[in-house]
């Protein structure tokens, strides 16, 4: 089975510390460096999620946009 072009799949282990090692070609097709701080979102029935790296800017963009209905008092 072919997979669709860009997707895909990859295995981590759960270390003692609760840490986990990104695989190097999702550090490289995401871009992902040393001392990068990434997004993790959970949804006890959907899993957990980590969005791409702009996504968090996206977020609080979003949030706090007036024009968009942010920024709310």
């Amino acid at each position: 089975m072919a997979t669709p072009k860009g997707k895909y799949a990859w295995t981590a282990t759960v270390g003692e510390k609760g840490q986990i090692v990104i695989p190097k070609q999702a550090r490289d097709v995401f871009g992902i460096k040393p001392g990068d701080t990434l997004l993790i979102l959970g949804d006890e029935e959907r899993g957990i999620a980590i969005p791409p790296k702009g996504a968090f800017a996206e977020l609080f963009n979003m949030a706090f946009d007036k024009e968009n209905g942010g920024d709310r008092q």
